[in-house]
């Protein structure tokens, strides 16, 4: 099952004491903080989950595989998460 923002929201209702209006606002309003905290370089550290952070990508050369022409790709910004190992050990098994 993929995890989708109505997923999150109904798991707030029925965890909660939240109407589902308000689950959806939490669930949007804490997206937008994370959205935002990356968008200004900033790490997000969620304890016994992981941590979210911009890695930066150079300049470099690539290929369009359609039609085998070299090209020159922008440098640019990517969001990576590393699980930690509270996580790692939950996934594997052993927590």
């Amino acid at each position: 099952m993929t995890l989708v923002k109505k997923n999150l929201s109904n798991a707030l209702f029925k965890q909660f004491d939240f109407t589902r209006r308000q689950s959806a606002q939490a669930v949007d309003a804490l997206l937008e903080i994370i959205k935002q905290t990356l968008a200004n370089d900033e790490e997000i550290l969620i304890t016994g989950f992981g941590r979210f952070y911009i890695n930066k990508k150079r300049q470099r050369r690539g290929r369009n595989p359609k039609t085998g022409e070299n090209l020159m790709l922008d440098p640019r910004r990517v969001v990576k998460f590393r699980a930690t190992g509270v996580l790692r050990d939950k996934l594997n098994g052993k927590g």
